[in-house]
């Protein structure tokens, strides 16, 4: 068979061919694989955003014990400090936006930042939003999130002009007091949509809960392809070994 092969020059082809089928199988497997992680991590979503929500403690120990904590509902209370609102880049289609970070006082000396929601420009700042404004000791419910590092190109936050790209909480902690700064939960929260603050300002419910799964599509696509890279090599051998039949007979 490798004789074959050699004598119809077809022998650098079919390594080639193998070594490309096996990176292309081996794509449509690891797409499955992310399929399967993918549909796992959508379930556990879909649990915990349906969930009573926790008190903050039982989210302490969990972050504690093996830092599981993103996307529990969880119930706080505390007090917001809304003169030291920070806020985050957050366009829409329907034009400039901001998301609002409140700290909340969970405790003396302790504080859980959270995005209270969406504003457009016209209300960003505290006293064009004053009625979705709590005074005093409050309860919010909402969504533990974590801070993913910055990515490649996201500009750099901009302290002196409260402008955030990314929800830097020691930075935003720095920022928005003085030394000696409270202690900040390693963690925020994205408050539910529901119910609606006084006004409707801040919109809750930010938090993109639609992940993208299109791991199915991706491992159908390289399966497809390893298939055509099949019929190709077949179709040029059978011609490279009837050329090659041909001249042993003439």
């Amino acid at each position: 068979m490798w004789q074959r092969l050699r004598q119809a020059r077809l022998l650098g082809v079919t390594v080639f061919g193998l070594l490309a089928l096996a990176g292309l199988t081996g794509l449509g497997v690891w797409q499955l694989e992310r399929l399967a992680w993918k549909e796992a991590l959508l379930a556990r979503l879909a649990n915990r955003v349906g969930a009573a929500p926790i008190e903050l403690s039982t989210v302490e120990r969990r972050w504690q014990a093996d830092g599981d904590v993103e996307y529990l509902h969880a119930s706080v209370r505390g007090r917001f400090h809304h003169d030291k609102e920070r806020y985050l880049y957050a366009p829409q289609p329907g034009g400039l936006g901001w998301h609002v970070y409140t700290p909340l006082e969970v405790a003396p000396g302790r504080i859980l930042w959270v995005n209270r929601g969406w504003v457009d420009d016209a209300h960003k700042h505290a006293d064009q939003h004053a009625p979705g404004q709590s005074a005093g000791e409050t309860e919010v419910k909402g969504l533990i999130r974590l801070t993913a590092p910055p990515g490649l190109f996201t500009p750099h936050n901009e302290q002196a002009r409260n402008l955030w790209y990314w929800p830097d909480l020691a930075d935003m902690t720095g920022s928005a007091f003085p030394a000696p700064a409270p202690e900040t939960l390693p963690f925020r929260l994205e408050v539910d949509a529901s119910p609606p603050p006084p006004g409707g300002l801040p919109r809750g419910g930010v938090t993109r809960l639609d992940l993208p799964n299109r791991h199915l599509q991706y491992a159908l696509t390289w399966f497809a392809l390893a298939l055509a890279l099949i019929a190709v090599y077949f179709a040029f051998a059978r011609h490279r070994l009837r050329l090659g039949a041909a001249k042993n007979k003439g």
